[in-house]
């Protein structure tokens, strides 16, 4: 019998409080008539289900009533469950959103089998950890690496393909042989590289992604083995990669082979490849690297003055997150939980609010004979509803929130823009919601349930709610400190963005239009024919009405932060190292006055630079104060980019990495000084033109110029040097957009909280307030009393919140472009900001109290 009465704690304790004897009385007796041990076993095993299934219905049948009761009260109530909803999804909302958004950027694993085996492989030189390999290098590494089950390289490309409709300008990426089977990934359809596609003289082949497989062929699966036309070559597709492949950035469209021939291994300097790698099973990355660096030793000694000063640089794959969009990421994922402290603390406000509202009902109840635990499971009931209520709002919160936020997600990591919406979602927030849920409405409900009863009717509303009045003040000081952290970090912010967006590009942005027209090859590799097509194209477009200038470029300043090129100056190393290397980019004559470039000294470069004259260039005024800095740099020599060169001109400085990234020394060589077939990667491409008025109008009438010129040749990157310079801050400007919403909300939710508790303070101290004014004091005594309990809330707020401000001023140093972190501006006016806030949010209990009349109170007692 004693395993029978432990079975009837299947059922409700109330059940089994009414119920349990007799039950056990009736089994007992049928134990006694049972005869044999079969008979007794088979009578415990349907005793058993029958108690079991009996206790499940019981269960399910006060489930129900519950709910149904929790339900109507809830309905009966309807501004405290929309207001206590909204709290959830608010607060849960943003969190899921943020979390989501870091766990993909930073901790979900890469789409690829076994991804923590997958590492990139980088040349290092002095100033330059990160640093393409050049063919030759990466052939030596290959071949003595046994760190790696395989070791593979890519470089970004983009083509013009033609023959499917309008011209195309298509991003792209070269990759050796074995890249995809290094990556572990399988096509959708056909196969992928082998060694042999990618051997010298082996048929061209391609393979497409996903996305440009149905935007540009439909979809149709018959595309395998069909050719098609980039760059005026045709190439067969062998292969259809899956929707979830983006390698290596979520932009790439198709993958061709390198076929490299021996003359790409003859310059050690030729740096534009790079390495990524699997590692052998039980190879650490560490082991990995010691071993590369190894054999960097080795190169340095076989070719001492190519390699001189290399090494190598081993990093997992997951890790190519830059430290400022880490930073990014961590700070919102802050945000967001101090948006969440801020939503709970509202939440058990409100929580703690209603019970003390249903204290008499629930004594009531008590008082007429209902049960404890009852009363406890229905409360516990209404906030379970809630929570699941906000918890589904608050996914579809995170899920409208995440395409918002996919501009923090990096594109060089080879993955979806956007996070998708999956498992991990749903069980944060329904997870988050439950334990929010449960930690700010259990101990409300149980203390309503204890304070129930006759004691409960005698104390009424004014005694029974001293307790939460205490906890209530302890949750308001916490929102006021927590605000404050979330005011002056987005201050913070907001001045690092205004400074950075203030630093001078070196060019100007104002009515400047921008597009690529890049010349496919063979049919532009010669250099007189690159030139009839820009003298053409340039002669038609300066001709346009509002036109002021135009000029083409490789690549322009921020758009491509060009090829790292040695240095050689009399008495110097040729060696590229950060003080011994520039950047190389090729000009037609116009493009300095087209950016507004000022020219400090001597000429730009002009039509007449042509191969069969003396080679030349012109140097920004960087290059100057690094080579000649105390003596004038025109008409000095240096060896750059295969030729020794003479300095015409020096320029000003410009950003070609970015508003917040230091620029080396750049290099402009007139676009015609050039043999045939030469640097073919430095071509122009870029075509500026500055305008009188809009620029973008111009659109069309250049379109109609470009294809006059050459009806194949595609357009791309049509935008304004304004989006241009403004796309350098558009991670910043997000991520300020979001902490500045969080703080709004904060600020709001912060202002009601000391609202509601004010308001329930004056209603706490009617009878005082009536009995204090009855004997002389003045409306302006208690308005002030008021305003002093308002004062101290925010006083005891402010000052933990401003010691956590610091504190979270110093994390986010390397956010803030300089800017201090003690700036006193942020600091005031975020302190000044939450004052004025928490007054508001004062001034209406303060009026509340001085209007009590104490003739009605005095009465009312």
């Amino acid at each position: 019998m004693t395993f029978y009465r432990a079975l009837l704690h299947l059922y409700p304790s109330s059940y089994r409080a009414e119920y349990g004897d007799e039950m056990a009385g009736i089994f007992a007796e049928e134990l006694r008539n049972t005869g044999s041990s079969l008979a007794v076993l088979s009578l415990w095993i349907s005793t058993f289900f029958e108690v079991f299934t009996n206790a499940a219905a019981v269960h399910w049948q006060i489930a129900r009533r519950d709910l149904k009761y929790s339900v109507r009260s809830l309905l009966h109530s309807p501004g405290f469950t929309v207001t206590a909803v909204l709290l959830i999804m608010i607060g849960i909302g943003a969190n899921a959103a943020i979390f989501t958004l870091a766990d993909y950027v930073l901790v979900r694993p890469l789409p690829f089998p076994e991804p923590d085996r997958l590492v990139k492989i980088w040349e290092k030189h002095p100033g330059y950890r990160f640093m393409e390999f050049s063919p030759a290098n990466y052939r030596d590494f290959q071949a003595q690496a046994k760190s790696f089950a395989s070791l593979a390289a890519y470089t970004d490309i983009a083509m013009n393909l033609v023959g499917q409709g309008e011209p195309l300008r298509v991003e792209g990426a070269i990759v050796t042989g074995n890249l995809f089977s290094t990556l572990g990934q399988t096509p959708l359809l056909g196969r992928y590289f082998t060694q042999r596609d990618d051997e010298s003289g082996a048929p061209p082949t391609l393979m497409l992604s996903y996305g440009f497989w149905q935007t540009v062929f439909g979809g149709d699966a018959g595309v395998v083995g069909r050719s098609i036309i980039l760059d005026d070559k045709a190439y067969t597709i062998v292969g259809v990669m899956p929707p979830d492949f983006h390698f290596p950035t979520r932009e790439t469209n198709f993958w061709r082979t390198f076929q490299f021939q021996e003359e790409n291994y003859k310059d050690r300097n030729d740096n534009w490849i790079v390495g990524v790698g699997r590692l052998k099973p039980g190879v650490s990355i560490e082991q990995a690297s010691t071993e590369m660096n190894v054999i960097a030793h080795r190169l340095q000694q076989q070719y001492p003055k190519e390699d001189e000063d290399l090494g190598a640089s081993v990093i997992a794959l997951r890790d190519e997150v830059s430290r400022q969009s880490r930073s990014l990421l961590l700070a919102l994922c802050g945000a967001a939980i101090c948006l969440l402290v801020i939503a709970c603390a509202n939440l058990a406000n409100l929580l703690l609010v209603r019970s003390l509202a249903r204290q008499r009902e629930l004594s009531i109840r008590v008082s007429l004979g209902a049960n404890r635990r009852t009363i406890l499971r229905q409360l516990l009931s209404e906030n379970l509803i809630v929570g699941i209520v906000g918890g589904l709002g608050a996914i579809g919160v995170a899920a409208a929130s995440l395409p918002l936020l996919s501009r923090l997600v990096p594109t060089r990591l080879p993955i979806q823009e956007v996070p998708p919406v999956d498992l991990r979602l749903f069980v944060f927030a329904l997870a988050l919601t439950v334990i929010t849920v449960v930690a700010f409405g259990v101990a409300p409900a149980i203390r309503a349930c204890r304070n129930a009863g006759i004691s409960g009717l005698r104390d009424g509303v004014r005694t029974g709610g001293i307790g939460h009045h205490r906890a209530r003040s302890v949750l308001v000081i916490a929102e006021v400190a927590v605000t404050v952290v979330l005011l002056i970090s987005s201050g913070l912010l907001i001045r690092a963005m205004w400074k950075v967006q203030a630093i001078d590009p070196g060019f100007r942005t104002d009515n400047i239009l921008t597009l690529r027209t890049a010349l496919p090859l063979p049919k532009y590799e010669k250099t007189e024919v690159r030139k009839q097509y820009y003298t053409k194209v340039l002669e038609e477009v300066r001709r346009l009405p509002r036109v002021t200038d135009a000029a083409y470029i490789t690549g322009l300043p921020m758009v491509w932060q060009g090829g790292i090129w040695p240095v050689g100056v009399a008495g110097r190393s040729e060696n590229r190292t950060e003080g011994t290397s520039a950047s190389l980019r090729y000009v037609t004559p116009g493009f300095f006055a087209t950016l507004g470039i000022p020219i400090k000294a001597g000429r730009d470069v002009s039509e007449s630079d042509v191969n069969d004259t003396p080679y030349v260039a012109v140097v920004s005024e960087s290059f100057a104060h690094r080579y000649w800095p105390d003596e004038s740099p025109v008409g000095r020599h240096f060896d750059f980019a295969l030729h020794d060169r003479e300095v015409v001109g020096v320029v000003g400085n410009v950003r070609v990495r970015g508003l917040e990234r230091a620029s080396e020394p750049q290099v402009y060589i007139p676009y015609a000084q050039v043999p045939d077939g030469w640097i073919i990667g430095y071509i122009p491409k870029d075509l500026a033109i500055h305008t009188a008025q809009d620029s973008l109008q111009l659109v069309p009438e250049v379109r109609r110029i470009i294809e006059a010129a050459d009806p194949q040749q595609p357009i791309s990157n049509i935008r304004t040097m304004e989006e241009i310079v403004a796309g350098e801050t558009e991670s910043r400007a997000v991520q300020t957009r979001v902490l500045m919403t969080f703080t709004a909300v904060a600020v709001l939710l912060a202002a009601l909280g000391i609202y509601g508790l004010l308001s329930f303070s004056v209603s706490l101290r009617q009878q005082e307030f009536g009995i204090r004014m009855a004997l002389g004091a003045g409306k302006d005594d208690i308005f002030r009393l008021v305003l002093e309990k308002g004062a101290a809330l925010v006083f005891a707020g402010l000052v933990p919140g401003l010691a956590l401000a610091c504190v979270a001023a110093r994390w986010l140093q390397s956010l803030l472009a300089g800017v201090k972190p003690t700036d006193l501006l942020a600091f005031s006016i975020g302190t000044m900001v939450c004052v004025v806030a928490a007054l508001v949010g004062t001034l209406l209990p303060a009026m509340r109290a001085v209007r009590v009349d104490p003739a009605a109170v005095m009465r009312a007692e």
